[in-house]
């Protein structure tokens, strides 16, 4: 049976962190798997 589009993109796990698996904010163009404190990225203001 086929399911409603949104309902598969609603019910994926939510993406983690590879290295300390913290829940990852996604974006539509990112593709990491990696979070920013592991990157040790730094903050721009």
């Amino acid at each position: 049976m086929l399911t409603n589009v949104m309902e598969f993109f609603r019910e994926l796990p939510k993406k983690t962190c590879t290295k300390c698996g913290e829940h990852i904010e996604e974006q539509h163009e990112c593709y990491g798997n990696v979070c920013d404190h592991c990157l040790d990225v730094k903050e721009i203001l």
